[in-house]
């Protein structure tokens, strides 16, 4: 009977577990990248994005677009009409003040009575009504209502200006107000930033590692020991996880504190926060495995890893709202995970909703989840 001790595999990825975090927190690129660089992107943004001038208005589905007032309104730049939500989702959107207002156009049956002229005769009718209602409601939860109210009055000021004169008014201009809870944009800024952070780790750090333990042949020393190959991979996802949470606690509490991040629920928020990320973050991981199969060099990572990262950087809704896109680069955006990502971690934070209300944007990141796996089996190569 031998006296040694089996081998342990747990003990031997807790081990690569932890000389990997040593190994992460002394690189300054993923320091970089993890930490600094989503805080100097909310930082800036922060104190920018909510002072830009330009307001988003949802169009109401009845509203009438043949008339003049919608069509010098569609041309205002600085208004960015929202006309691909449903009711309930712009009703919804002006409540928490992502949309700064709705309106609604209609035509008006103008009431005409005729004047009485010399002798009892009628003359020409004159219009008692306004031929157009413009109906305006707007929410206290978005200090942007004014840019509207100031466009829409300029608007009215030029048509009328052209008619004749004692001419009445093109329009009656009717504003409601509804009370909600104000979306500040470091509510939507600081998910994409975490979204970012996730994905450079994610693919960056594991395309990086797996091929520098591979050219170097210190997986290939491995194999010389009863460590698994599961055990390398386990570890090294652990390592990257615990650095992820630390990384995203940091950014999650900074933006509470300093710049008023919304956490409806508290830690309950946080928690579910942390969950979101580590999903998010072992998917991303898949996209760093196929990199380091498919990359022949260090010099080749990066090339490979942009494609992948860029695009969902730009088109995945990490800096601004991708309802600002045209409709064709709407639908690209729709099918990036990093885009479920990021709704679903801005629905947690700021709406309050559990893990159970995001199961779409879950389920979304689940198909990724076994496309780049799949991918990464077929591609992933050890010596």
């Amino acid at each position: 009977m031998s006296d040694k001790k089996s081998y342990s595999n747990l003990k031997a990825t807790l081990a690569i577990a932890r000389a990997s975090f040593t190994s992460i927190i002394r690189s300054p690129s993923a320091v970089v990248f993890s930490l600094a660089f989503p805080l100097i992107f909310i930082v800036v943004f922060a104190n920018i994005g909510d002072k830009a001038v330009s307001v988003s208005v949802g169009l109401a589905k009845t509203s009438d677009t043949t008339n003049v007032i919608f069509k010098t309104l569609k041309s205002v730049k600085m208004v960015n009409l929202i006309t691909s939500e449903s009711t309930a989702e712009m009703e919804k959107d002006l409540s928490k003040g992502s949309i700064d207002a709705i309106i609604d156009i209609q035509k008006t049956p103008a009431f005409n009575a005729p004047t009485p002229g010399n002798a009892g005769n009628y003359q020409t009718p004159i219009p008692l009504k306004a031929p157009l209602a413009v109906n305006v409601k707007y929410t206290k939860a978005s200090q942007k209502g004014g840019i509207l109210r100031s466009v829409l009055n300029n608007i009215l000021y030029n048509i009328n200006s052209l008619m004749t004169p004692n001419a009445p008014s093109i329009a009656k201009v009717n504003e409601t107000t509804i009370s909600g809870r104000e979306y500040k944009y470091i509510d939507f800024l600081l998910p994409g930033m975490l979204g970012f952070s996730l994905l450079s780790s994610g693919v960056f750090g594991t395309a990086f590692v797996f091929l520098s333990l591979r050219i170097t042949l210190v997986i290939k020393r491995f194999f010389a020991t009863p460590v698994k190959k599961s055990s390398i991979v386990l570890g090294e996802a652990i390592a990257r996880l615990i650095f992820s949470w630390i990384g995203a606690l940091f950014i999650i509490l900074v933006g509470h504190f300093f710049f008023g991040f919304t956490l409806i629920h508290g830690v309950v928020t946080v928690i579910n926060m942390l969950i979101l990320s580590a999903l998010g973050l072992i998917v991303f991981m898949g996209f760093g495995f196929i990199i380091s199969g498919l990359a022949k060099n260090e010099s080749s990572v990066p090339p490979i890893a942009n494609v992948i990262t860029l695009p969902q950087f730009l088109l995945s809704g990490t800096f601004f709202s991708t309802s600002a896109f045209p409709g064709w680069l709407q639908h690209l955006s729709d099918i990036l995970p990093l885009t479920y990502l990021n709704i679903a971690m801005r629905n947690v934070a700021f709406e309050g909703a559990s893990l159970f209300d995001v199961t779409h944007q879950l389920l979304i990141l689940g198909v990724w989840f076994l496309v780049v796996y799949g991918i990464a089996v077929k591609t992933f190569r050890w010596e």
